[in-house]
């Protein structure tokens, strides 16, 4: 299992948080998903061999947030 902790910007609201939530919970190999508003910052565990870093950052960027390296 690995674990990306991932800083976002544009989510300021419990309705960002649901939607990032959601989109990244729906990806396969994704075992949880920790929105931070406060530090704005996704933090997700999933399965390296099933699913790709760049995928978490495409379902974040997908909901019309910033994902910032």
């Amino acid at each position: 299992m690995t674990n990306r902790i991932i800083n976002v910007d544009g989510m300021s609201c419990d309705h960002c948080k649901m939607a990032v939530t959601k989109a990244v919970s729906a990806l396969e190999g994704v075992s949880s998903v920790e929105v931070s508003l406060e530090n704005k910052t996704v933090s997700v565990d999933y399965e390296e061999g099933r699913l790709a870093a760049d995928a978490i950052k495409q379902a974040i960027e997908a909901q019309g947030y910033d994902v910032v390296d």
